[in-house]
């Protein structure tokens, strides 16, 4: 494991602790968000308390099975980013980076597809799934008649990553489709959902994520189920055959709970035959590419890179 932007670590661990510090003053959240709070919360930004910027560049039109999605569209397309959106498979809208995925789409001469796909409690799994799913076969069909381009990328943040390698999952088992997405990208996602150890061991400290908040989620996403019910392939990502997948770039802080899915996930791609690129980004806790930080500018950066010159 490489460990990178070691020369940030002050700066990164600085934010962190003030974030912590700034959470503490805060009441903690319901362990099951009403109705309002729920629909306070989707219309923020992650990880802050104002609505997003809504950019007029993107577009909100529905595709297959009435599936949602915001495109943007530059002048040139080199390729086609499906991005699923972070959030705990309960918050965040595709119109939630608006000003990222634009300038992703303009410097990586990308049409980005981000899916608005259902979200838990009120629609749990497998309906965020099966959203994904159904917009991934839509470009699979429909991408070089609508962006010129049969080039195929996908990734997300967080629960985005888990969907993304979900929905490629899914592609391979259930409609036999292999190597039409070229490339993934995926940013600190969960691929255990019975907890790998840094999961359970990190506690309660007030981050953007911890041992508490996850278990809160997953029964907010899959209401019910066991951890060994939550152990199915179809649920956690980990357990599965993951060969036939393509390359993929892994990325995840040292200060996230989520570190070990990471790692894991990784090294079991890399043993199925795709080439594997690790990032683990010192003293970054889970999210950091939502803050203004040094290292969030280095990782849009090479996750520009890495999406502009994947699968040509």
């Amino acid at each position: 494991m490489t460990i990178t932007d070691e020369d940030c670590l002050a700066e990164t661990l600085a934010f962190s602790k003030e974030f912590e510090a700034t959470a503490e003053s805060r009441p903690a959240r319901e362990e099951t968000p009403d109705a309002t709070a729920l629909a306070t919360l989707r219309r923020n930004r992650l990880g802050g308390d104002t609505p997003p910027v809504r950019l007029p560049q993107g577009d909100d039109r529905v595709i297959a099975d009435g599936v949602r999605v915001r495109t943007f569209v530059p002048d040139h397309v080199d390729g086609v980013y499906l991005h699923i959106h972070g959030g705990g498979w309960a918050f965040g809208p595709a119109d939630g980076q608006d000003e990222r995925l634009w300038r992703l789409a303009e410097q990586a001469r990308l049409a980005v597809v981000s899916v608005e796909y259902r979200l838990a409690p009120e629609h749990p799994f497998p309906a965020g799934p099966d959203d994904c799913e159904a917009a991934a076969r839509w470009l699979v069909d429909h991408a070089a008649a609508e962006f010129g381009t049969e080039r195929l990328l996908i990734g997300g943040e967080s629960a985005g990553a888990h969907l993304s390698v979900v929905t490629l999952l899914r592609l391979r088992d259930r409609h036999g489709i292999t190597g039409a997405f070229r490339a993934a990208h995926l940013l600190f996602g969960p691929y255990d959902l019975s907890m790998t150890p840094s999961q359970r061991s990190f506690g309660g400290k007030r981050l953007l994520s911890n041992t508490v908040t996850l278990r809160r989620t997953y029964e907010l996403f899959t209401p019910g189920m066991s951890a060994e019910q939550r152990r199915d392939p179809e649920v956690s990502p980990l357990f599965a055959d993951l060969a036939g997948l393509p390359p993929a770039r892994i990325v995840v802080g040292t200060e996230d709970p989520l570190l070990d899915d990471s790692l894991f996930l990784a090294a079991r791609w890399q043993a199925a035959g795709a080439p594997v690129r690790l990032g683990v980004v010192a003293g970054a806790m889970h999210g950091f590419t939502l803050f203004p930080l040094t290292v969030t500018e280095r990782e849009l950066r090479r996750e520009r890179d890495f999406l502009s010159t994947a699968g040509r």
